[in-house]
């Protein structure tokens, strides 16, 4: 491994940044912490280019402002590995999202790797490397870091440059360089870092099988939590967690004791957010009931179920003959959207349109 260099001063940024710009590659990582926090605390950035590699320590070096410029830069891809929880880092702290991205796990997905597949396993599967895993619980707050550390976090870019190397000859030959610059373009969309709060119902499983009341209820309650948790930076779950959801989207409890006699509860419910979910309760049982788009919660009927099987063998069968996973080219969630109404699915857009698209929509006409 290449001797790295520690960045801890704000006055060394702008000259990493320029020497930065004349790069056609740079491999990037991220090591955050959010058990406590809603938004990640961005601990350290790992930068490698042209041989070197560079530790920008993000808790004493000031801003990354002076970075921007050379991570934005058309003219240089920025290698990540499974890039998204990356770029959300950096954009919450910069507002700028990284581009252009090649995201070593969508490429390897695109040549017939495990869609899923993990660094150190891309790393072993094309250079025959194996990286040691003992620091992924590690603290990366704490000052001074260890040797060990240091050499984990090293590895997470050592290697990004030679795979992406690799990865871009195989699209090539497959014809599939398409396919990976689509899929890591949509990674450059703000709106994936910055979600709309009155989304947030949308991340509880099983809510559409509520009745509208309930259902309305606990679509009220996840949207006041994001809101909140937002507002003090603290996980969701410690606000209130998602069976406290349903807990009191199905009571409706109107006092503090009722809200104490739900067993979801947590038992040292915070007295303040009691009171501000009590109040938005009652402000909102006087707006009338509206339902929510299906979503794919939804328990679909048997002649839907039916459907999904038989799109699920389309799918199955044209994963085979381009040697890739089933769910790069329709999730089995999507396959259900599709066999209940829905349209507007990655499978019926881009370069999946014509690879499964349109074979999945001749079927359900």
């Amino acid at each position: 491994m290449p001797d790295a260099i520690w960045v801890d001063r704000h006055d060394e940024l702008p000259a990493l940044g320029r020497a930065l710009e004349s790069q056609s590659f740079i491999g990037l990582d991220t090591e955050f912490l959010r058990e406590r926090t809603f938004f990640p605390k961005l601990c350290l950035l790992q930068l490698a280019a042209g041989g070197d590699i560079w530790y920008v320590d993000t808790l004493h070096g000031g801003g990354l402002e002076s970075l921007v410029p050379a991570l934005t830069s058309p003219h240089t891809s920025k290698v990540i590995h499974a890039a998204r929880q990356d770029l959300e880092a950096f954009y919450l702290t910069t507002k700028r999202v990284i581009s252009p991205v090649f995201d070593t796990q969508i490429a390897a997905g695109c040549i017939g790797l495990k869609p899923q597949v993990g660094y150190a396993e891309l790393v072993k599967t094309l250079l025959d490397v194996t990286i040691p895993k003992g620091q992924t619980r590690t603290d990366w707050s704490k000052r001074p870091l260890t040797r060990e550390q240091l050499e984990y976090a090293a590895d997470d870019v050592l290697y990004l440059g030679e795979i992406a190397t690799r990865l871009i000859a195989s699209l090539k030959e497959l014809g599939r360089e398409h396919w990976a610059a689509e899929d890591c373009a949509a990674l450059e969309d703000p709106r994936l870092y910055e979600p709309d709060p009155a989304a947030a119902w949308e991340r509880l499983r099983g809510i559409d099988q509520l009745s509208p009341t309930p259902r309305a209820r606990a679509k009220t309650v996840a949207i006041w939590r994001e809101r909140l948790a937002r507002e003090r930076d603290l996980p969701r779950s410690w606000i209130i967690p998602d069976a406290a959801i349903f807990a009191v989207a199905q009571e409706n409890p109107t006092s503090r004791a009722e809200l104490n006699a739900l067993h979801a509860m947590p038992m040292n419910f915070n007295e303040a957010f009691a009171t501000s979910l009590l109040r938005t309760l009652h402000e909102e049982s006087t707006v009338p009931v509206t339902d929510m788009n299906p979503s794919q919660d939804a328990r679909p009927t048997p002649e839907q179920k039916a459907m999904i099987e038989r799109l699920a063998k389309i799918v199955d069968a044209r994963a085979a003959e381009l040697g890739v996973g089933a769910e790069l080219l329709a999730p089995r969630g999507e396959l259900k959207a599709l066999a209940m109404g829905k349209r507007d699915t990655h499978a019926l857009t881009g370069w999946r349109r014509s690879e499964i698209g349109d074979r999945l929509l001749s079927r359900l006409s």
